[in-house]
């Protein structure tokens, strides 16, 4: 997922507040469609045929997303519109899937093996997250390593998964004969909606007192519906009632494919014999949860056990928040320092200025005020620039500095209008015997000054050029080809190249940096990640099995699809804050963490009135047993029976 970020960043050109929102409403659209999943697999399909015909709608959309990725396959509006209806129909895809595979797995269980139906769950996240290491780590590396059409491919990124998933699918259905296959029992959904209706108006067309008052609301239906079905529903709205606060713990988890991967953007990837790219930080999740599910199952939850301490499930997740709390407060301590390695920006009033030569002797520069006084005075020799941005004040937002240039006997004066909050460079030049100058906004990651007679084509991939002419000009006689060596450009620089021939050799580039890479390894992540999944096993993992083994029989895929949906609201969070904060990026991490923190609470106190339902509790009619009834003549065994 963290591609699809760094997708819309350099492919589709998005901004990072839009490319956020986006990734998480896309995001949020995959963990809503489980419940039209769940209700076609209950209602409708049942749970393997859901799972086969919308895994087909899935790969369609991974044809389509890497259609869209193809530079030569129309414009922007082309790749933006393919790309939308991609993720669409593999948001579409993944709703039939998500609820109906945990939900499937736990079907082949008798209730009697409920210890081994636990396990399951264990090793089907451990499963998951197993793929999503490997496509973590590959899918990059098909994106970076792997050029389309001069480009990242992110054509090859899309596409491979959807070709292992047609791999998936063939293997799934070899098995189709062994498998156990719970018809569907009815619309589910919509009986439960219908019950939960008639109950509520049927309770306050009796408000009079005449009726007997019942011990439950959902009892108020017990004139139309048969009481197994309300007995569901009971169970089922107080789990749902449980899974309130919980979107909010997702809302933190999510952000490692989209906050912490733009994170590590502004980080320095190079780790010795490696350099690590920003989304390849995403192997670090499943990595550890391969690491931290055996070690919590097999070893923590024991030790605690045999400390005689009741840890239940609402508690592992209670402590899994915790964690995502603790993590999200290093995340910003990471952020704060990052921010303190960075360059300083320019504020309210402020420019930054640097002065480059490339006149062939020195230049002193001096810069005046509106009142004549000088504000900066540096000498500059042949092909250097000022060692470092200098920081000038503005009377207004907008002001005209005068520039005084002494070059050999001549003394030269010239005027740029400037703004606020913005760096420039004054470019000195040769014109003539003379000099002149021309201010240049911005720091863009790689920018080039062409000293030639000549206009200069640049080629930087089979499809990126950019011609550089003589005062930004442009020549009817480009230059002859030549090859110019860039050398390693690092992460979070920004880089100056001075086109130039100074020597018998040909055309060289001289690199200057304007912005020197972030210093700060980008393994000061790691105990953020460390934390946050050590959260997530103990709270996803144990969730995912609390919900099937506390759903009635009939409801098995409807609560997994709940479960899908509090992930849904929770990256809608992320989405509303992205766009309408507007809060300092380790703010909004501290934030989050004690936003989660207020839920945990409320959520505890939650669980401790919560008392868990038994297996005998959810299972329908068919399944109870009449208990065995001794005499002193006889000893009567009776059978399951259906009444």
């Amino acid at each position: 997922m963290a591609v699809l970020t760094l997708y819309f960043l350099y492919f589709l050109h998005w901004n990072a507040d839009t490319s956020t929102s986006v990734y998480h409403a896309f995001s949020s659209l995959c963990y809503f469609t489980p419940i039209l999943g769940a209700t076609i697999a209950d209602s409708w399909l049942g749970r393997f045929k859901t799972i086969v015909y919308l895994s087909l709608v899935y790969v369609l959309g991974h044809v389509i997303k890497s259609l869209g990725a193809l530079p030569i396959l129309g414009g922007q509006m082309v790749h933006t519109v393919l790309s939308l209806i991609g993720l669409s129909l593999i948001a579409l895809g993944t709703g039939g899937i998500k609820p109906c595979v945990a939900a499937f797995g736990g079907d082949q269980f008798e209730e009697k093996h409920a210890e081994e139906r636990s396990r399951y769950f264990s090793v089907f996240y451990l499963a998951i997250n197993a793929g999503s290491l490997i496509s973590t780590f590959i899918t990059p590396m098909l994106r970076g390593d792997v050029q389309c059409f001069g480009e990242d491919c992110y054509a090859l990124a899309f596409g491979v998964p959807g070709l292992l998933m047609v791999i998936a699918l063939v293997v799934f259905l070899m098995g189709s004969k062994i498998y156990r296959k719970p018809p569907p029992e009815g619309n589910i959904a919509t009986q439960v909606v219908k019950c939960i209706r008639f109950a509520i108006s049927n309770r306050f067309k009796n408000r009079s007192g005449d009726l007997p008052k019942q011990q439950h609301w959902l009892d108020w239906a017990a004139e139309k519906y048969p009481k197994q079905l309300i007995m569901d529903v009971k169970a089922l709205t107080r789990i749902l009632f449980l899974y309130i606060p919980l979107p909010m713990f997702w809302a933190l988890l999510d952000q490692q494919g989209s906050r912490w991967t733009l994170q590590a953007t502004r980080m320095n990837g190079n780790l010795g014999s490696f350099v690590l790219q920003p989304d390849q930080m995403q192997v670090l999740n499943p990595f550890l949860v391969l690491i931290f599910i055996p070690l919590f199952d097999l070893v923590i939850y024991r030790l605690i056990s045999k400390c005689g301490i009741k840890f239940s499930s609402l508690r592992k997740m209670a402590v899994g928040m915790i964690l995502a709390c603790l993590a999200f407060a290093v995340a910003a301590v990471v952020e704060i320092k990052i921010n303190e390695m960075a360059p300083p920006q320019p504020g309210p009033q402020e420019i930054f200025l640097q002065v480059l030569n490339l006149a062939d002797d020195e230049v002193k520069v001096t810069v005046l005020g509106d009142e004549n006084n000088s504000l900066l005075v540096e000498s500059i020799k042949s092909f250097q620039k000022m060692p470092r941005y200098s920081k000038l004040h503005l009377k207004t937002k907008s002001q005209d500095f005068h520039f005084n240039l002494k070059y050999h006997n001549l003394s030269v004066y010239t005027k740029h209008s400037v703004e606020e909050r913005n760096w420039y460079s004054l470019i000195i030049r040769e014109s003539g015997k003379s000099i002149s100058s021309m201010m240049v906004t911005g720091t863009t990651a790689v920018r080039f000054v062409n000293t030639l007679h000549k206009e200069v084509n640049i080629s930087l991939g089979a499809d990126i050029s950019l011609s550089v002419g003589e005062d930004y000009g442009v020549s009817h006689y480009p230059y002859k080809d030549f090859s110019l060596n860039l050398g390693l450009l690092d992460f979070g620089a920004a880089y100056l190249f001075v086109i130039a021939n100074r020597t018998n050799q040909g055309p060289q580039a001289w690199k200057m940096e304007d912005i020197p890479a972030n210093k700060m390894s980008v393994a000061w992540q790691l105990p953020q990640y460390a934390l946050v999944t050590a959260g997530e096993v103990m709270f996803s993992v144990t969730g995912l099995e609390f919900s099937y083994s506390q759903a009635p029989s009939s409801m098995k895929s409807v609560l997994q699809a709940a479960w899908l949906l509090t992930v849904a609201v929770g990256n809608i969070i992320v989405l509303v804050v992205a766009q309408f904060g507007g809060l300092v990026q380790w703010a909004e991490f501290i934030l989050f963490s004690c936003l989660l923190l207020v839920v945990c609470l409320i959520f505890s106190i939650m669980g401790y009135y919560y008392v868990p339902l038994k297996p005998e509790d959810i299972q329908g009619p068919a399944d109870k047993q009449i208990p065995h009834t001794q005499g002193n003549m006889i000893n009567l065994e009776t059978k399951k029976t259906r009444l």
